[in-house]
């Protein structure tokens, strides 16, 4: 990922990952915490200028629904990924489609991870881990306990740079 569109989260949710975080690094297992806690609806070696007006323009029309992050999963990529999975319904599908039909032929290099139809909506709890480590987490973590996260904004962040740039 270089830039990507993301919501953090509100101050009790933010709160609520932090603490999960917290456990996992007690149970020696390192956390993803480089940026609060967010969840990311679009990802791609660029977004544009124009894109990026055009998407607060269009934000500014959406009712942004909270989530309910209270699925503990994993991702098996290209590296060991714990993370917790929100509750898809509707209305988080709706803003996700906005989102991506604003952005369509206006980014560069866009990640298929997620793009409608394979966009699996989740907050990373820890990234790069190893088969032992990602055992660890599972059992420092369960049973999880279901966090209510609201927007708390929503903004584009560049993973080369640090750069975030809020949205709205």
């Amino acid at each position: 990922m270089a830039q990507a569109v993301v919501v953090f989260f509100d101050d009790e949710a933010d709160a609520a990952v932090r603490r999960s975080w917290a456990r996992l690094r007690d149970a020696g297992v390192p956390p993803a915490d480089g940026y609060p806690p967010h969840l990311s609806y679009a990802s791609a070696g660029s977004i544009p200028r124009g894109a990026r007006t055009a998407l607060r323009d269009e934000l500014r029309q959406l009712w942004l629904p909270g989530m309910a992050l209270e699925n503990l999963s994993s991702f098996a990529t290209s590296e060991n990924a714990l993370v917790l999975a929100a509750v898809v319904d509707s209305e988080l599908l709706a803003v996700h489609s906005a989102i991506h039909d604003v952005l369509a032929r206006k980014v560069k290099n866009p990640n298929a991870y997620f793009l409608p139809g394979h966009w699996v909506p989740h907050c990373t709890l820890a990234l790069g881990l190893t088969d032992e480590q990602m055992v660890t987490g599972f059992a420092a973590l369960h049973p999880v306990s279901p966090i209510r996260a609201k927007v708390g904004r929503v903004c584009v962040v560049d993973s080369l740079t640090g750069e975030v740039e809020d949205l709205t």
